[in-house]
């Protein structure tokens, strides 16, 4: 196991056997199936700070037969951390706007054009275009086909790791720019431009983030939304980025998820990036999940220099001054 996971295990506060719930990891390096009880009743704060522990370890952590309603997964979420709006730039579930809907069709009024065309460009980390990007996921499964729909995560502290030392210690350094536009190859709808107009976000984040809990450092690169880094040329930003992007995309780092109604992925959204699945729009079966995001802090680079806001606002937990 990498250093990184080391580390984590090591850690007094992290390597108590839990009592309350049980864990079932699913690879060597990321994600766990937890044991946890009907997570629809309050939860005990023991079993709250045992499924933060395999969090902070595991990254990824999944439940099986949740059928939670809206208000009920708002709960569970607020249980963990403040609940932000939906999306704040795709807006929310009528009636409750913590709640963001991820349908099979969202992406149909976004961008039009070719296809995807490298194999990192669906891998991402939630809303990293704003300068404290969620804490957190939470996403629960509520129509899901008989078959595909699996969605992908990576181990971005690991795949740090991983890296060369002489690399690590170049990539230390280094800061993106980061914002919202479309996938490479495609273009923007009229309904996209203007929800981005609206609510603009673009960030400096530092390509390498310290983990207050855990001290890792985590390669915070999300190929959707990191543009360029920071003072290098066109080519070497786009060169570096190419790699970084197909490092943490190595197959070792992911764990892959197959989806099932009332199926719950609760991940750390500081120290993963996930790939939303391409296979479905090749099906005639309908997906619907629903996803919660927990507010962040700004991320702070091994230089202990914080992200800084190149355009638009932070993202403030829910309240209904906000809606």
């Amino acid at each position: 196991m990498s250093s990184a996971a080391s580390a984590l295990i090591t850690d007094p506060a992290l390597n108590v056997p839990p009592r309350h719930i049980a864990i079932h990891p699913l690879t060597g390096q990321i994600g766990a199936e937890i044991e946890a009880g009907d997570l629809s009743r309050p939860l005990a704060p023991e079993v709250v700070d045992e499924i933060r522990a395999a969090l902070l370890k595991w990254k990824v952590v999944f439940f099986r037969d949740q059928p939670l309603t809206h208000a009920q997964h708002v709960a569970l979420a607020r249980a963990f951390g403040a609940p932000t709006i939906g999306h704040p730039v795709f807006g929310f579930v009528d009636g409750h706007p913590e709640v963001y809907s991820i349908s099979r069709d969202r992406f149909a009024t976004r961008h039009v054009g070719e296809p995807l065309i490298r194999p990192w460009t669906g891998w991402h980390t939630d809303v990293t275009a704003a300068v404290n990007p969620p804490a957190a996921s939470i996403l629960r499964g509520d129509v899901i086909p008989p078959y595909g729909g699996d969605t992908f995560w990576t181990n971005l502290a690991v795949a740090y790791e991983g890296l060369s030392a002489p690399l690590r210690g170049f990539v230390d350094t280094l800061r993106g720019v980061h914002a919202f536009t479309a996938p490479e190859g495609q273009g923007t709808t009229e309904d996209f431009k203007e929800k981005n107009r609206l609510r603009p976000l673009v960030s400096e984040h530092p390509l390498v983030r310290v983990i207050p809990e855990t001290g890792e450092r985590v390669l915070f690169v999300s190929p959707s939304f990191l543009k360029r880094i920071t003072g290098l040329a066109p080519r070497e930003s786009q060169q570096i980025l190419d790699l970084l992007f197909e490092h943490i995309t190595r197959p070792e780092y992911t764990v892959r998820f197959r989806w099932q109604p009332g199926s719950i992925a609760f991940w750390d959204n500081r120290t993963t990036a996930h790939l939303a699945p391409r296979d479905i729009y090749a099906l005639d079966f309908d997906r619907q999940l629903y996803r919660i995001t927990l507010k962040g802090d700004v991320p702070v680079g091994v230089d202990g220099r914080p992200s800084s806001i190149i355009e638009g606002e932070p993202i403030e937990a829910f309240s209904a001054g906000t809606a």
